[in-house]
C-alpha cells in the first residue's frame, strides 16, 4: 500500500524554488494572483449589476412610454393609436384587470411570463431564457392597478458587454501578473546583489585572513547588521588562525629541546658500547624527555582547546617559579623574588611553567654562577623580568 501511495504523494508535492529570489518572486506572484482574482470577481459583479440596472431602466422607460398611450379615464381601458405604435408595441404587453389587451406577434412562451408578472401587480422584473436571454419588467399604468404594461428586452448585447469586460479583465490580470513576477525578480535580484558580493568577499577574506571588513562600507540597515555579523565571524576566524599559528610555533619551539636531548642520547649511546649503568641512565634521560614532551603537548593543547571556551585560570607566580627552580639540575643557583607571596597570574599553573621554563633552563645553562628571577605586578598584568646571570 505504501508503494501505491508514494507516486500519488509525489504528484501533489511541488518542488519549491531553492533560491531566495525564486521564493520571493513566487510569493509575490501568488499574492498578486489572489488580489487580482478578488478584484476581478468584484469588478465583474459590479459591472453585471450595473448592466442589469441599465436594462431595467430602459424597460421601465419603454413601459412608461407605452403607458402614455393607455387611456384609463373611462369605464374601460383603451389603447390609443400613435404614430410610433410599431416601435412601442415591440415586446410589449398591455393588460386591463389581468386581461390581455395587446401582445407582440409571435410572443409564444413570453406571454405566459408576462401574464405571471401582470397577475402579481406592481413593479417587478424577471430574467428568462427563451431563444436567448430576456429581461421582463411590469409597470402599473394607474395607481389602482387596473392597467399594467409589461415590456421585454433582449439581454444579449448586455451579456456580450459583460463577457467582453470579463475577457478584458482576465487579459489585464495576466499582463499584470507577468509584469509583477518579472519586476519582482529584477527588484529582488538587485536587492540581493550586495549580499552575493558580501558572501564572495567573506569567503575570499576568510581564506587569506585579510584584515578588510564590511563595517567600513555604507549599506542599508539590514545589510549593515549582516556585515557586522560577518565581521565578527571573520574576526573569530582570524583569531583562530592566529591561535593555530601560535600553537604550531609553541609546539615547535617547546618540543625542540626534549627532541634534541633524545637525539643526543641516542647518538651518544650508539657511538660506542656502553655499560648497563650507562644504558640505564640513557634510558632515564630519554624517558624523562619523552615525559616532558607529553606534558608540553597536553598543556598547550588543553590551553588551545579550552582557552576560548572557559574563563582563564590563575596561578601563584612564586610557587610556580620555585617548582621550576627545583626541577633544574642546579636549583641552588636560581634566586626567585616577587612583589609579594600572593602574586597571581591569569593563566593556569602548567601554562605558566611552560612559558617560563625554557627561559629559565637557558639562563641556567649559560650563567656562570647563578640566575635571578624577579616577578612583579604591572598595570596590564604580571611581568617576569628577563633572566640574567649574577656574578659572585
Amino acid at each position: 500500500m505504501n508503494d501505491v501511495h508514494q507516486p500519488r504523494a509525489a504528484l501533489f508535492r511541488r518542488p519549491a524554488p531553492r533560491t531566495l529570489r525564486g521564493r520571493l518572486s513566487l510569493f509575490a506572484l501568488v499574492t498578486a494572483t489572489l488580489l487580482m482574482l478578488v478584484l476581478t470577481v468584484a469588478f465583474n459583479a459590479v459591472a453585471q449589476h450595473r448592466l442589469q440596472r441599465q436594462a431595467d431602466d430602459e424597460l421601465r422607460t419603454r413601459a412608461a412610454a407605452v403607458a402614455t398611450t393607455v387611456d384609463t379615464g373611462g369605464t374601460t381601458v383603451r389603447v390609443l393609436e400613435t404614430s410610433h405604435d410599431t416601435l412601442l408595441d415591440t415586446n410589449v404587453w398591455i393588460y386591463a384587470d389581468r386581461r390581455l389587451l395587446e401582445e407582440p406577434p409571435n410572443a409564444g412562451p413570453l406571454t405566459r411570463l408576462a401574464d405571471t408578472l401582470a397577475a402579481h401587480g406592481g413593479q417587478r422584473c424577471v430574467t428568462a431564457d427563451v431563444h436567448g436571454p430576456l429581461r421582463l419588467c411590469s409597470q402599473p399604468v394607474s395607481e389602482d392597478g387596473g392597467a399594467t404594461v409589461v415590456a421585454a428586452l433582449d439581454l444579449s448585447p448586455y451579456r456580450s458587454s459583460a463577457d467582453t469586460l470579463l475577457l478584458g479583465s482576465l487579459t489585464l490580470d495576466a499582463v499584470m501578473l507577468a509584469c509583477t513576477y518579472a519586476l519582482t525578480r529584477l527588484a529582488v535580484g538587485h536587492a540581493l546583489r550586495p549580499v552575493r558580493t558580501m558572501t564572495d568577499q567573506a569567503a575570499q577574506w576568510s581564506t587569506i585572513a585579510s584584515g578588510e571588513r564590511f563595517g567600513s562600507a555604507r549599506h542599508p540597515a539590514e545589510l549593515a547588521r549582516l556585515g557586522a555579523s560577518l565581521d565578527a565571524i571573520l574576526d573569530r576566524i582570524r583569531t583562530l588562525l592566529r591561535h593555530e599559528r601560535q600553537l604550531t610555533g609553541e609546539l615547535s619551539h617547546e618540543l625542540r629541546t626534549p627532541l634534541s636531548r633524545i637525539t643526543a642520547e641516542l647518538d651518544w649511546w650508539r657511538a660506542r658500547p656502553r655499560s648497563a649503568d650507562q644504558t640505564r641512565a640513557s634510558h632515564e634521560v630519554i624517558a624523562d624527555a619523552a615525559e616532558s614532551m607529553r606534558v608540553i603537548c597536553d598543556t598547550l593543547l588543553d590551553d588551545a582547546r579550552g582557552g576560548t571556551l572557559t574563563a582563564p585560570g590563575t596561578a601563584e607566580v612564586l610557587s610556580a617559579l620555585h617548582r621550576l627552580a627545583e626541577s633544574l639540575d642546579v636549583p641552588g643557583h636560581v634566586t626567585v623574588t616577587t612583589d609579594g607571596p600572593r602574586l597571581t597570574a591569569g593563566v593556569p599553573p602548567a601554562l605558566l611553567e611552560r612559558i617560563v621554563g625554557p627561559l629559565l633552563a637557558n639562563a641556567c645553562r649559560y650563567a656562570r654562577t647563578g640566575v635571578a628571577v624577579r616577578a612583579y605586578r604591572a598595570p596590564d598584568g604580571v611581568r617576569v623580568l628577563s633572566l640574567r646571570p649574577v656574578s659572585s
